[in-house]
This record gives C-alpha cells, sequence and structure tokens, in this order.
C-alpha cells in the first residue's frame, strides 16, 4: 500500500503510534549506520534512501527522473517492508546476510530485496545496520552500473529499432551464405 505523503515527516505521522514506533526504529538504524551520500525522501509511496541526482545524474534506468534507490522502508497493510539493495546487486554481500541472518534464529521471509516482517522482534536490527555499513554509494553505484551493463550485454534485442537491426543482420548473413 503506497503512501500519498509528500515527506518522510508526513508519512511517519500518517501512522499508528505502535506502527510509527517501528518504522522510526529502523529508520534509525539505517540513519545510522548507511553512507551520508545516500538520501532520504518519500519514493514509491516509502521512505526512500537513493543516491542523487547531484551525485549519480543518470538516475534510475527504468526512469531516469528518479534518484537510484538503494533501500525503502514501509509500513504496509499486514507487515512492514524494507528493502535493500545492496546484497541484491552484490552477491557477496547477500551471502554474507543469509547466513549472518541464520546465525540470529530468526525467520527471514526475504524475496531478491525485499524482507518483510510483522513485529520490529522480528528484525535483527544489528545485523540490519551491518549491511547498511558494508556498502558505501560509491561502490553501489559501481556494482549497479557493472550489474546493468551485464544484464544490458545478455538480453536479446527486444525495441523494434533493434529487432529491425537484427533483421537486417539476419538477411546479410542469409545472402552470403547462399552466395556460397
Amino acid at each position: 500500500m503506497q503512501s500519498k505523503a509528500q515527506t518522510v515527516d508526513a508519512y511517519l505521522a500518517s501512522l499508528p503510534a505502535e506502527r510509527r514506533e517501528t518504522v522510526e526504529a529502523v529508520r534509525k538504524t539505517i540513519l545510522k549506520n548507511i553512507d551520508p551520500v545516500f538520501q532520504e525522501r518519500m519514493q514509491y509511496g516509502m521512505i526512500g534512501y537513493s543516491v542523487p541526482h547531484s551525485v549519480f545524474p543518470a538516475g534510475y534506468h527504468c526512469d531516469p527522473k528518479q534518484p537510484l534507490p538503494f533501500a525503502g522502508l514501509a509500513a504496509q497493510k499486514n507487515a512492514y517492508s524494507l528493502y535493500m539493495l545492496g546484497p541484491y546487486v552484490d552477491p557477496q554481500i547477500d551471502r554474507w546476510f543469509r547466513e549472518s541472518w541464520l546465525k540470529t534464529g530468526k525467520k527471514l521471509d526475504m524475496g531478491k530485496a525485499c524482507i518483510r516482517f510483522k513485529k520490529l522482534d522480528d528484525l535483527p536490527l544489528d545485523l540490519i545496520g551491518q549491511t547498511f555499513k558494508r556498502l558505501s554509494a560509491k561502490e553501489y553505484i559501481a556494482r549497479y552500473e557493472s550489474n546493468l551493463a551485464m544484464t544490458r550485454m545478455s538480453k536479446p534485442a527486444t525495441t523494434k529499432a533493434a529487432k529491425k537491426t537484427v533483421r537486417k543482420g539476419a538477411k546479410k548473413v542469409g545472402k552470403k551464405a547462399a552466395r556460397r
């Protein structure tokens, strides 16, 4: 459930007291440990932490008008969500994070980048803090660009212009083969 709040303060004020306390505790952990280059703002209807355009002018490849997202925190209808792209873009951090979580004895309910939890006690805040400390904005941008380049190289042509170019190339290859 995305919030319509325009500011982090407005978002927090819109939450019931108990839910606000949980979000504020996680937020405090993030702010204490995150590289100060990252900017806290509302993004995608939740509290977001992103690389500002002043540092990474290209922005997010899916929507260049948006700054490059790094993390997000939201109070959903029935749970909370913590999106952490650090482990998502770095397999070593992901492996370390999952192994470290296992050692806490807490259940990990995680997709590729989203941790879902019902109450604050479900979240090992020390580990969350350590995870945010592991990746600076500069390192995150480098991994993001590297992953994006690898993804673009491995994907087949999908735009009309790219498909047309591929078809023209295939015709040329076919004509050359027919001449032989």
